[in-house]
């Protein structure tokens, strides 16, 4: 026990407090410049494109002449006549090519291809069998990003979508764009919708009559499915519809729970295959069935990116009357997706949109009553010069508004149509002209359209040179302010006031230049205000490192990073510039922690800490000085290090292979138990999920126990002790719902679904009121009063043992009833005859640690449950690395009192590298197709309705778990070295007599190891060392975010910029903020500890005096 007796340090004054609010405050300073630097970066280089809100309509044709060949003198003729006035328009959610293509016949000798997803559409098969010139088979090639609102937006305009779009597929905005739907609406047809509730805004107000079911469950496989189902046949029998649009999401669901491999998928191809041939038999001449899919799916049933399996999509045209003069094929045509636009404009007589860049599919305007290939091929020439003169309009209007096309590049492209329009212009004049010189105007309008969507591809990608560099000069500058305050508050005369002094000048003026310039007129941009206020507010502190840097230090002061970790900061920034190390970061992040691990072993060896013993000869308090045995010892270094290496190896087991290592196999135990086949595995691997949730459940309780830090009665300690067992029973509990849901019976399936819903939102209440009760009191102390007086008597006896005889009991009977006697009339009078009460305090020295791994595990128990049932094994292993690392920082960090108090760069760095390497144990990768979408229904089955924020939560929750709970813990950093100082209470020895029995000895009180509370020696030191710390982990993230920016915009024509460098970008600085955000939360949760101590010591001074 400490006794209380040096109260002039118990209480923290007024400067202690304001030192603690500058170090919050310069901190949010300095997140806030780096986010400034990324949303100005953003916004130069992540812009969308111009849209233009023109409209086609058939009063206004495309270009000048007549209307095409072929229209002329036929009623109701809108550019060019329709062929068919009604469309039924089939969209299966994520329909991969291969799961419609037809499988050719297997040898008698080969065994048959067995995967659930061959060979179930087998209706797509027979109909171009038995009706060829009816029906085609395309693969379809999606353009990239791939997900649902791009592609319908891309299905219904003709346009692109740029990269930034995909940020919106969550928050779906109405269409701008002239597109198909509109068109139909402005022609009077009735377009009836039913499915996926995205197109409710995309195109409000657009159906005469609609079916919504909720798309964002993507565990749910029949709803949307069923739904349609139920008012598919009745609607079609009807025919009070013009344009029938079902929309099915079932395959895609089950490709993101389970997977394409699953017998799942089986079931819901065939489901679609039973669909598409009621279809086939219920329509009618006028009609043209579509069916389609918006995008593909990876092995792992997910898609965003542009892979071949993603952008790979299937393609169904069919009508009861022909279409084709030819057969089809032997192997599909590829056509890319936006094609279908212009071709379905003209099919239904209707005007293509206006932004269309997409190629009319020409084989579907032959005239297929004609024998005469002359007249099948001036019909695709006229419906090709009709595309091609919308195309030239839309870039003549859309070149005028913007500057971001290719000069050079427009010219020739206009040059291109102006011969390809002379020459049709020709042959319309002389129709029965040569087939070569008709052959040649199809080619021409063919290569201009062509050329064009190349064109717009490589050209939408719009940058902001300003402000991209604007943006990482910004980032650059808040590196270099966090790496000269850093070493600025090493400094013994450090001090805190000038730091907010300078960022409130800053500040100041830069809200008056603002203000000027509002007054002027003019319109800033938010993110350029920021910007400039950041900058702003920047310009003092750099003024004031050039004059008080001068020429009088060298040039090597400004680094004060050593050598090797220098070396590896330099490596891994420059790594960040090579596409191939980003794709293979998961891989290198494991080398890069092993190989500074070895470092660090190498170093306490250099420095010759492993074997010699880190004696510790600062006076306790209240005692004299003494010495501690060895912290650490070579073995015990060298066993962590083996143990910590062999954690990153077992990690490296749960690992996701990106999507351009094909060789490579992602690890299967990432995928939920529900996805999970055989029923003995599926319960070996819950049990082993449950033993890792006991394992880490029980290893936090015997360390809180180990520092004596359960004995507390304070509610947090009680919580642990209770809350903790429950919320790791109802993780259980909700896994064991998840992975055999699909299995449960008829009559348990409400109570299943309830309780699906009620466990995973109780473990996040109760972690929730866990950690406001850890705010409330966060102070782990067991207190207990004594009073000043001698030490208890000794009874001395001359026997060893027990009294064994008459004359032993007559020896000691009397000591003991005097030593009663005196103890009864010493309680009546000790507080005047031996002084006042004193209050003495146990388990101090782990107070702010305690708080902080508490904190840590009441944040892991819901992130976890966000995550598969398997990765518990990695939050495990998480655990476990900290812990094992933290003791091997701790080796290699002095403890010097009473300050400045300092972190290595060395133990900053590891730590950082070892978030990004759980990040990647954890099944995530830097690129959208990796996201884990599932993470939005935890408690929440059946979608969120309306509200995009809360499923954005989860899933940002989910994706940046590693990057919250190591930014969180990062003060571990600066604790542990003093939490290891000893390794437990120790008690002091004396012998009390001569011979064998008089030599037995008594403990006399245990005397606890001070720790942390060296910490509290000195206040001032603490508060620097906590903002030093922060700093040089904000400048490790920092380097890394500068780095993707660089590149993104060194190398934003590179090939891969879109695929590797921007995703990657997006990933980093998202986890910056998360992580910042974590870092702040985890500086401020020590200093209240720091300010619950010291409220805790001032009211036992007061309590001691009265």
């Amino acid at each position: 026990m400490v006794p209380v007796c040096w109260r002039s340090r118990c209480a923290s004054g007024r400067r202690s407090r304001m030192q603690k609010i500058s170090v919050l405050l310069f901190l949010a300073w300095v997140c806030f410049l780096f986010y400034a630097g990324i949303a100005l970066f953003t916004s130069g280089f992540l812009l969308t494109r111009l849209e233009l809100t023109n409209h086609s309509s058939c009063q206004e044709p495309p270009g000048p002449g007549s209307l095409p060949w072929g229209s002329q003198g036929k009623p109701g003729a809108c550019w060019m006549a329709s062929r068919f006035s009604r469309l039924v328009l089939v969209l299966i959610d994520a329909l991969r090519f291969d799961f419609a293509q037809p499988q050719p016949s297997h040898s008698p000798g080969e065994p048959p291809v067995s995967l659930p997803f061959l060979g179930k559409l087998n209706c797509l098969q027979r109909i171009l069998e038995i009706q060829p010139h009816h029906a085609r088979l395309y693969q379809s090639k999606a353009d990239p990003p791939t997900t649902t609102m791009q592609r319908l937006k891309a299905l219904t305009t003709g346009s692109l979508p740029t990269f930034i779009d995909a940020g919106s597929n969550f928050a779906s905005h109405a269409i701008v764009e002239d597109n198909l739907i509109k068109q139909l609406a402005s022609a009077g047809r009735r377009v009836v919708f039913m499915g996926d509730d995205t197109w409710k805004d995309l195109f409000p107000g657009a159906f005469s009559q609609a079916f919504f079911f909720p798309s964002f469950n993507v565990r749910d496989l029949h709803t949307v499915d069923n739904g349609i189902l139920e008012h598919l046949y009745p609607t079609m029998d009807s025919g009070e519809w013009d344009m029938l649009i079902a929309h099915f999401l079932g395959v895609d669901h089950c490709g993101h729970k389970y997977g394409p491999h699953h017998p799942e998928m089986a079931k819901k191809l065939s489901q679609m295959d039973q669909v598409i041939q009621g279809l086939v038999e219920r329509l009618e001449n006028d009609t043209l069935l579509v069916v389609i899919g918006d995008h593909g799916m990876t092995m792992t049933g997910d898609h965003g990116g542009d892979s071949e399996l993603e952008i790979s999509a299937a393609l169904f045209l069919y009508s009861p009357k022909a279409l084709f003069p030819g057969a089809p094929p032997e192997e599909p045509e590829i056509v890319p997706q936006i094609s279908l636009v212009p071709t379905l404009a003209l099919l239904l007589g209707l005007p293509i949109p206006f932004g269309n860049i997409g190629e009319v599919m020409a084989e579907l305007f032959s005239e297929v009553e004609d024998s005469q290939s002359h007249s099948s091929a001036l019909a695709q020439a006229s419906a090709l010069h009709l595309n091609a003169q919308q195309v030239s309009r839309f870039l003549h209007t859309y070149s005028a508004a913007a500057q971001d096309l290719q000069v050079k590049e427009l010219h020739r492209l206009q040059t291109l149509f102006n011969k390809a329009s002379a020459d049709y212009q020709r042959l319309l004049q002389r129709p029965q002209g040569p087939e070569a010189a008709l052959q040649t105007v199809i080619t021409e309008l063919q290569q201009f359209l062509r050329g064009v969507r190349a064109m717009c591809i490589q050209s939408w990608a719009r940058f902001s040179l300003g402000r991209m560099a604007g943006g990482a000069a910004l980032m650059a500058a808040a590196c270099f302010l966090c790496l000269l305050v850093s070493q600025w508050a090493t400094s013994p005369g450090f001090c805190f006031r000038p730091l907010l002094t300078l960022m409130a000048c800053g500040l100041a003026g830069t809200i008056v230049c603002a203000g000027l310039l509002t007054t002027t007129g003019l319109k800033l941009d938010p993110v350029v205000l920021g910007a400039m206020a950041a900058a702003g507010s920047l310009l003092p502190f750099l003024w004031k490192a050039w004059a008080g840097w001068g020429s009088r230090r060298p040039l090597v002061a400004l680094l004060p990073i050593p050598g090797p970790v220098l070396l590896f900061l330099l490596i891994r920034f420059a790594a960040f510039f090579s596409d191939s190390f980003v794709v293979a970061e998961a891989r290198a992040t494991p080398f890069l922690l092993g190989s500074l691990i070895l470092l660090l072993i190498a170093q306490l060896h250099w420095e010759g800490k492993l074997l010699p013993p880190k004696l510790l000869t600062i006076p306790r308090l209240c005692f004299s000085a003494s010495t501690g045995p060895p912290r650490h010892n070579g073995t015990h270094a060298l066993g962590l290090g083996v143990g910590l290496l062999l954690c990153i190896r077992l990690a490296g087991l749960f690992h996701r292979c990106p999507e351009e290592t094909p060789a490579c196999h992602s690890s299967p135990w990432l995928s939920p138990l529900a996805s999970m086949v055989g029923g003995r595995a599926k319960n070996l691997w819950y049990g082993a999920c449950v033993g890792a949730l006991v394992a880490l459940l029980a290893a936090v309780r015997l360390w809180l126990r180990r520092y004596s830090n359960l004995k507390s009665p304070e509610p947090s300690v009680l919580f642990v002790r209770w809350g903790l067992p429950l919320m790791a029973l109802g993780t259980a509990a909700y896994w064991a719902l998840a992975s055999g849901a699909d299995e449960a019976p008829p009559r348990l399936r409400a109570l299943v679904a309830g309780a699906s819903v009620v466990l995973p939102r109780a473990v996040a209440g109760l972690a929730a009121s866990g950690l406001m009760l850890l705010l409330w009191r966060p102070v782990t102390v067991l207190v207990k009063a004594t009073t000043g007086a001698p030490r208890t008597r000794t009874v001395l006896t001359p026997f060893s043992g027990p009294p064994t005889s008459r004359a032993d009991l007559d020896y000691v009977v009397p000591q003991i009833y005097r030593h009663m006697q005196e103890e009864f009339r010493g309680r009546l009078e000790r507080t005047k005859s031996q002084g006042p009460l004193t209050v003495a305090a146990c388990h101090l020295g782990s107070v702010y640690s305690a708080a902080m791994v508490t904190a840590l595990t009441l944040l892991a128990f819901p992130l976890l449950l966000l995550h598969a049932e398997r990765i518990s094994l990695v939050f495990l292993l998480l655990f476990l690395q900290s812990f094992l690392l933290l003791h091997l920082l701790a080796a290699g960090i002095p403890i010097t009192t009473p300050g400045p108090f300092t972190v290595p760069w060395q133990a900053v760095s590891a730590w950082a590298l070892m978030a990004t390497q759980t990040f990647y144990s954890m099944g995530h990768q830097p690129v959208f197709p990796a996201i884990h979408w599932h993470a939005a229904f935890v408690g929440f089955p059946e979608g969120h309705g309306s509200s995009t924020w809360l499923p954005a939560l989860l899933v940002g929750a989910n994706t940046f778990a590693s990057h919250l709970l190591f930014a969180v813990g990062c003060p571990l950093l600066l604790l542990w070295p003093f939490l290891c100082e000893n390794q437990g209470p120790r008690k002091r020895w004396q012998p009390l007599g001569r011979n064998e029995a008089e030599a037995r000895v008594r403990p006399e009180e245990e005397e606890e190891p001070l720790m942390e509370m060296r910490l509290r020696d000195a206040p001032h030191h603490f508060n620097a060392a906590l903002l030093q710390l922060s700093l040089k982990y904000l400048f490790v993230l920092g380097i890394q975010i500068l780095a993707c920016a660089l590149a993104a915009s060194i190398l934003r024509r590179h090939l891969m910029v879109w695929k590797v460098f921007a995703p990657k970008f997006i990933f980093e600085a998202m986890g910056f903020i998360v992580s910042s955000v974590g870092l702040f939360l985890g500086i401020a949760l020590v200093m209240r500890v720091d300010g619950a101590v010291s409220s805790w010591f001032r009211q036992l001074v007061l309590a001691q005096q009265r």
